[in-house]
Formats: C-alpha cells, sequence, structure tokens
C-alpha cells in the first residue's frame, strides 16, 4: 500500500491510497494491477480511531464519485466514519480500461479474457485484499446500484470483513438470467415513459419530431458520435433518476433551430446529447454491463437486451413512426450498435462480441450462504426503479437471513445522492434496530 500527501477540502481531510492486487485472485503471483482510493475522515477526526465505511459506486464501469467537501451522503458517514472512496478496478485512477489501454493487452481475444477480471466477484476480493492492512478489522460497505450487487456478493463470499451492509437500489436477483432481467425491465421503461408523457405531453410530438427527422438524416455529435433515432431513444436512461424526466423535457424543447436549409438539430442539443450518450469516460460499463447478470457456465449472455427487445414492438422507432403512438425511450441497455456509434468503443467493438458470446461464467451469490446470513443487512428499495427490478430485489431480501428493507417511491434511483444524508441514515437505523 502506497499513501499519498493528505489535502483538506471543506470540513474534510482526503488522503489517497494506491494498492497492488492480482489481476487474477486465483493467481496471487502473477500480473498485477493497482487500485486507487480516496480516504475521507472529518476536518478534527483525522487523529482518531474511526470505524471505517467501504463506498462501492455504482456502474459497472464509474469510478467513486468526486465529492466536493461533505456532500449528499457523506456528510452523514462523516459524523462517525472514517470512509474508503474506492475507484473499483478498471475505473477512475485504478488503472484503466478503455480503447487506449486495452490495445496493450493484446488481441480481442485477450483483451476479452483481462475483461473476465473485472466482475463483482474480483472487485469483492480487491475489497477483502486491501481491507485488513488498511482497517486491521471488518468495515460497513454501502453498496450503490452496481455497488448493491457488489455487497451481495461480498456477503456470499466473505461476510466476515463485514460489520454491516448497506445497499442503496442494487439488490440483485440471485438467480435471474440477463433474458429476465431485460424482460422485466422494457415493462418499467414503458411505464416511465407514460409517466413522462403524461407530465410532459407537448413532448410526445417533440420526440416524435426528433426521431423522424434522425431517420431521415442521422446526426454526427460533436465526438463523432453517431446519433440514429436509437441512439436518440436511450436517452430514456434519464427517466430513472429523481430529476431526469425534467432534464429530457428541456432538452427536448430546444432540439431544431432554424436555417437557410430548413429546421435543423440545433448545435447546443447534440453537444449536450453527446455528454449523456458518449461511453468515453466509462467504457466499460458498456463492456461488462451484461456480464454482469451471467451466472450460468453454459449459457452467454448474447446481446440480451437487443434480443429481448425485438418481442417489444412497442420500442421500435420506425413502427411507431408509421403510426401516431408516442415514442419509447429506452433505458440501462446496451446493444451491439454502441460499438459502431460511439468513437470510444468502436475499437472494442470485437472485444464486446468476445464477451457476449463468453461461457464459463461464474455464479456470484450463494443463496445457502445468504440463508444463514448473520450480518446487519438494510436495503432501500425504490418503488418501480427504472434501473433494477423492484420485484426481483423483494425476492432477494426475503432470501436474505434478517436482511431489513425499506421501500420507498420518494426517491428514484439516485436516492443516496438526491436524498443528501436522509438515505445513509435511515439504512444505519436498520442495521441497528434504531427503527
Amino acid at each position: 500500500m502506497t499513501i499519498d500527501r493528505s489535502y483538506r477540502q471543506p470540513g474534510v481531510v482526503l488522503t489517497d491510497h494506491r494498492f497492488s492486487v492480482p489481476l487474477d485472485h486465483a493467481r496471487p503471483d502473477g500480473e498485477h494491477i493497482e487500485l486507487y482510493a480516496r480516504e475521507a475522515v472529518a476536518t478534527g477526526k483525522d487523529p482518531e480511531t474511526l470505524p471505517w465505511l467501504l463506498y462501492l459506486e455504482g456502474g459497472p464501469g464509474f469510478g467513486a464519485r468526486r465529492f466536493t467537501g461533505r456532500q449528499a451522503w457523506l456528510e452523514r458517514a462523516l459524523a462517525e466514519y472514517r470512509v474508503l472512496l474506492l475507484d473499483q478496478r478498471g475505473t477512475g485512477r485504478s488503472t484503466p480500461a478503455n480503447r487506449q489501454t486495452l490495445p496493450l493487452r493484446g488481441t480481442p481475444e485477450q483483451q476479452a479474457e483481462y475483461l473476465a477480471h473485472f466482475r463483482a466477484d474480483s472487485i469483492v476480493r480487491d475489497a477483502e485484499a486491501i481491507r485488513p492492512g488498511l482497517t486491521g478489522a471488518p468495515w460497513t460497505v454501502l453498496g450503490q446500484s452496481f455497488g448493491g450487487f457488489c455487497t451481495t456478493h461480498y456477503l456470499s463470499t466473505a461476510p466476515e470483513g463485514l460489520t454491516a451492509a448497506l445497499i442503496t437500489g442494487g439488490l440483485p436477483s440471485l438467480t435471474a438470467t440477463a433474458d429476465e432481467v431485460y424482460a422485466a425491465a422494457y415493462p418499467r421503461m414503458e411505464r416511465k415513459n407514460r409517466a413522462h408523457y403524461a407530465r410532459y405531453p407537448m413532448d410526445v410530438e417533440r420526440a416524435r419530431r426528433i426521431a423522424a427527422h434522425l431517420v431521415e438524416r442521422p446526426a454526427e455529435l460533436p465526438g463523432g458520435h453517431r446519433l440514429t433515432a436509437e441512439a436518440f431513444q436511450s436517452l430514456g436512461i434519464l427517466l430513472g433518476t429523481g430529476d431526469g424526466s425534467h432534464q429530457l423535457h428541456y432538452l427536448l424543447e430546444d432540439a431544431f433551430v432554424p436555417t437557410p436549409s430548413g429546421p435543423a438539430l440545433a448545435d447546443a442539443f447534440l453537444e449536450q446529447v453527446q455528454g449523456l450518450l458518449s461511453f468515453a469516460a466509462h467504457p466499460l460499463y458498456a463492456l461488462l454491463h451484461e456480464p454482469i447478470y451471467a451466472q450460468d457456465p453454459a449459457a452467454p449472455t448474447a446481446w440480451a437486451a437487443e434480443r429481448v427487445r425485438a418481442g417489444h414492438p412497442g420500442f421500435d422507432a420506425g413502427k411507431t413512426l408509421a403510426g401516431d403512438g408516442p415514442l419509447l425511450f429506452t433505458g440501462e441497455t446496451i446493444h451491439p450498435w454502441h460499438f459502431t456509434a460511439d468513437p470510444a468503443l468502436a475499437p472494442l467493438r470485437e472485444t464486446a462480441e468476445l464477451l457476449a458470446a463468453r461461457t464459463g461464467w461464474e455464479p456470484l451469490y450463494d443463496p445457502d450462504r445468504l440463508a444463514a446470513n448473520e450480518v446487519p443487512v438494510a436495503a432501500a428499495i425504490y418503488h418501480d426503479d427504472l434501473y433494477v427490478d423492484t420485484a426481483h430485489s423483494l425476492h432477494t431480501a426475503a432470501s436474505v437471513r434478517g436482511l431489513r428493507t425499506w421501500v420507498t417511491d420518494e426517491f428514484e434511483h439516485d436516492g443516496v445522492r438526491a436524498g443528501g444524508p436522509r438515505v445513509l441514515d435511515r439504512l444505519l437505523a436498520l442495521v441497528r434496530d434504531d427503527v
């Protein structure tokens, strides 16, 4: 472990940590990669001996959030914890995995083999590798979204490393295949669309007009991204956040400007869309999104979201535009066309195909061990969460001994960020039997 110099922000002392961990924990003497994590402790408490809280970000493919001072849930955590904000392997300042670095691995086959070590199982083994030297004791884990998937794996494989587990919007099905995950997701996406158009009925015509324009003339975004009608539909990922419907509405209302050649998509609109659709900052999200659901050693994920979408013709832009219905936006789905439309992903197309075809994935959860769980666990489950199926989460909650739930429609999937200290405060009360 390497500890860099500490520095300060308002109300918090930050320290950078770097760790060397095996790429493959089954081969501890083999290749190693670097992990980065940022320690945060409240100003004035840095000399104290405090319990640790490990934060696992959502994703896959996102580094831990870069807080400024004591924002959101961090304010509550710093009241009693020393917090470790971990950049999971391949993200943030940990050894990066993207279109620029992955060619160092060699062929697409070698890249896919490398990335097979970037799921929840490896992330949890990373956490257990660094914990003893850092804390000398078990810690509390807070897992947001995919971080909750990792936390559930933690409970399945290394509960001795945990004093408590807190999950927000990330309690996964223990058994659902990728196909089953998306079969449950598309109806949820449609409900979120209906709710958006009920709030903003003027957006029905606006979305149809933009999609029709893109069918005739796909646009090139400022970063070289090819904006098609399908890519435009993927802006529906916004509908899973607390203010996402409002963001989508404001985006649509400014889409066109008059030009000498007739109405055209505005530069400002295209610039905003570029920021929303590009995977340049988080390519692992696209590469590993379906593998995080893969648990049957004999079954590839095989572009599950694309195949399941074919059974939901309401999401077919061409069919929608041939009629008079509203255009349906999609949500958290990855498709083959992402790897031709996005310049950040295009060099990784063959690697993505190999991951989609891969078999031999190991199960991620141990139902028997979870049924005998002794670690205090609390989970915030968001009613009709766009990203994680509520029914799947509730079924898992009933399968984990002692897990307490807080089911709420006050927040969308980003409740732990949007809700400030309240969400973490409620989960801590649940694991402590204070409510």
